[in-house]
């Protein structure tokens, strides 16, 4: 290995390093060397690479371990760090984690990104405390830091959750009949997608949805409710049609018009007028709806 001596190194090189021994030799040569780094170098981008591959591998305790020690050290926290955090919780089921991270980073006062607020989001949503998640799109239509893409976001969620019906529930392990998906994994990721929308990153939208269709398993109409606001709220129209295409011809998934009719419904309640429009325009031609369509 190449001694640290030899030339200066920036955070970001040993960020990178501690990334690429993580993905060639594994964990241990990846803590080996960020342990080898002087204390100077022990930063909030060297310590977040290491949280970063311990996140990736589901090592709960050492990521907690790390987590707790970054706390106690001198170096700036930043939201990469309780993202992380926020994702490790997420990927190993343990959501009601999630908030007492977001009540720590409010502790610290460290400003939340999307991410931030759709990891978030998407604990709430997968244990169906609605409530919950109507409280936090609020406090993010407040953050100062809100932009289009936030709004964008935001609409989306609210879409999702009231043309998808998505209501308050006891029960947060159900799983959908003949499948050995959780409810709470498909919720996450529709939030994925909401996420990406709000971010106008179409070539992640898409790859999360062809995942979903590889399953082979029955997409709930929710989903669909979720790529077809997507697309319509980005604007792309030609892909909107490609997947009510799909949908119609699939035959793992009960084609559902009563979708369309409660997205109208929620665009207008929104006032989301121009995509309502648009939308109903694309039905018609699909032949989804009549011509005359006066509901």
């Amino acid at each position: 290995m190449v001694s640290h001596d030899e030339f200066e190194l920036s955070d970001s090189d040993n960020a990178v390093r501690i990334d690429l021994m993580t993905r060639v030799f594994g964990i241990d040569a990846a803590e080996r060397y960020f342990e080898g780094l002087p204390s100077a170098a022990k930063t909030s981008e060297t310590y977040t690479a290491l949280l970063h591959s311990y996140a990736g591998a589901k090592l709960t305790e050492k990521a907690e371990e790390l987590y707790e020690r970054i706390k106690e050290s001198n170096v700036p926290l930043n939201i990469l760090l309780y993202n992380e955090m926020m994702t490790l919780y997420m990927s190993v089921g343990q959501v009601e984690k999630v908030s007492l991270v977001v009540e720590e980073l409010k502790r610290q006062k460290v400003v939340p990104d999307l991410f931030t607020y759709n990891l978030w989001v998407s604990s709430c949503a997968a244990t169906l405390d609605i409530d919950g998640v109507r409280r936090i799109l609020k406090e993010m239509s407040n953050n100062s830091s809100a932009n289009d893409g936030w709004v964008r976001y935001r609409n989306l969620a609210n879409i999702y959750i009231m043309a998808g019906h998505l209501v308050n529930s006891a029960s947060n392990s159900v799983v959908e009949a003949g499948t050995n998906t959780t409810q709470r994994d498909w919720i996450t990721y529709d939030f994925l997608i909401i996420l990406y929308a709000g971010l106008g990153n179409k070539d992640k939208i898409d790859q999360i949805w062809k995942s979903l269709k590889m399953t082979k398993q029955k997409i709930k109409s929710r989903s669909y409710v979720c790529i077809l606001s997507s697309y319509v709220m980005l604007g792309h129209i030609k892909d909107v049609g490609i997947v009510i295409d799909e949908w119609k011809k699939s035959t793992t998934t009960d084609f559902d018009i009563s979708v369309f009719y409660r997205l109208l419904d929620t665009f207008a309640e929104l006032r989301l007028i121009e995509e309502a429009e648009t939308f109903h325009k694309l039905l018609i031609r699909k032949s989804c709806l009549p011509t005359d369509e006066s509901r």
